[in-house]
């Protein structure tokens, strides 16, 4: 009886602590925000840390974690697993004007959801807002399966959009994406790109071909996706044949295609103002920076340990487009200054893969997820403990950085010294608590 009333306690904090972060949230989103100037010089320390909750089936002991993103309004984050399985967090504690709200180092997962195939992709509508229940959607793609547009907090499927070959069978797409009006889902197939419109569900969609004969195009599988955040007009696509291009939105005209990485690109994003974009691929140990207006030499090369895998690495810009994070085969996060290309800082996130970075929206915070495909063989008389050491690596971590208020920053940049420590930082690590 007692611990089944310590957990109804636990229940009815969480759901005050998640009623006052939507307020918080929607006060951010109402105001003019400034977002946090983190202190990249200080090692974050992870808050939470999330790992027994992808250990569910005995059958699958390396369930990787594929990665990692924060939903825009920073109410949750989304993470997609190598078992098929969507698992969303909502962010229930957490260090915010020096305060801390709970001591619990992790918690269960606010909804999982099964996918029938293996997940290629997914992303968050543009508007979702945790104050909204309407909002409150993703979009996925699967091995085999149609686009599936969930209801990220019941977990129900809302609709389907469906795609089909020249033999009339359903095909799936390797990428997707909304568009900032979030009325459109782009998503890429082999050298096509097709248009749905979210408000007609089914198979009724616009089809672009990125490669023509005796044209230049983009051919290969598409393979990423992404918008100019400055509302121009423009996307961007990756291309597992090692090639990246640039589109108009409204009529889908070639404007670029960008030649230079190693492998087949994974992943592509723009900067805050929309004229730099950052792409990285598979086997390639660098993050590409092109600058949209003058193509025609890369800007620099990002480095990160991604030389020998296939696996998508997600990397990240913050909020105020300042730096970059990534992940690597080495478990560390690199954070890279965008306006000069020089690395950092860097922290020991995993002692596995990084596999997904995210920052959170709104504070001085991030998520990262870790894990990766293993081959060994099964021997009856091994320890039970081996495979479980290799699972402690399947994780999800949030963390948190120290960071300067406005005016500090201020006052340390015309003083010259913007590594000193100002006295009203708040950097919110509890005393006499450690987290490894």
């Amino acid at each position: 009886m007692g611990e089944e009333t310590e957990q109804q306690q636990l229940n009815q904090e969480d759901i005050e602590m998640a009623e006052e972060i939507k307020q918080e949230t929607q006060q951010a989103e109402q105001s003019s925000y400034t977002w946090p100037v983190i202190r990249f010089d200080v090692s974050p320390y992870r808050t939470y840390n999330f790992y027994n909750q992808f250990r569910t089936n005995p059958s699958n002991p390396n369930n990787f974690l594929k990665g990692i993103r924060w939903s825009p309004d920073g109410s949750c984050f989304l993470i997609s697993t190598d078992d098929n399985t969507f698992h969303a967090f909502n962010l229930l504690n957490f260090f915010y004007r020096n305060r801390l709200i709970s001591k619990r180092y992790s918690y269960n997962a606010s909804l999982v959801l099964k996918e029938g195939e293996a997940i290629y992709d997914y992303c968050w509508y543009p508007f979702m807002s945790a104050s909204d229940p309407v909002t409150c959607v993703f979009a996925s793609t699967t091995r085999d399966h149609p686009i599936h547009l969930w209801d990220a907090a019941s977990g129900q499927l809302r609709c389907t959009y469906r795609a089909f070959d020249a033999m009339d069978e359903i095909t799936a797409a390797m990428s997707i994406g909304f568009n900032p009006a979030g009325t459109k889902i782009f998503a890429g197939y082999n050298k096509t790109i097709r248009i749905f419109d979210i408000h007609r569900p089914g198979r009724d969609c616009e089809q672009h071909s990125t490669h023509h004969k005796n044209k230049e195009g983009q051919s290969g599988i598409i393979s990423a996706i992404a918008f100019s955040p400055t509302h121009t007009g423009m996307l961007a696509t990756g291309s597992y044949n090692q090639t990246t291009a640039i589109y108009r939105e409204d009529n889908m005209e070639s404007l670029y295609v960008l030649h230079g990485q190693e492998g087949g690109v994974t992943h592509v994003q723009f900067s805050n103002d929309g004229n730099y974009l950052y792409t990285g691929g598979r086997k390639d140990p660098y993050i590409i920076c092109w600058d949209i207006r003058n193509t025609v030499n890369i800007l620099y090369k990002l480095y990160r340990s991604t030389e020998t895998t296939n696996q998508r690495i997600q990397f990240d810009i913050e909020p105020s487009g300042r730096h970059l994070g990534t992940g690597g085969q080495d478990g560390l996060v690199h954070i890279y200054d965008l306006q000069t290309g020089q690395w950092v800082s860097s922290f020991q996130a995993a002692s596995d893969t990084v596999s997904g970075f995210s920052f959170h929206p709104y504070l001085p915070m991030a998520a990262s997820s870790s894990g990766h495909r293993r081959f060994w063989e099964h021997d009856d008389d091994e320890d039970n403990s081996n495979l479980s050491g290799i699972c402690e690596e399947n994780c999800a971590s949030v963390w948190s950085f120290s960071y300067y208020s406005a005016e500090d920053y201020d006052a340390s940049t015309n003083s010259g010294d913007i590594n000193e420590k100002p006295e009203n930082e708040l950097n919110g690590q509890p005393e006499n608590e450690s987290f490894p």
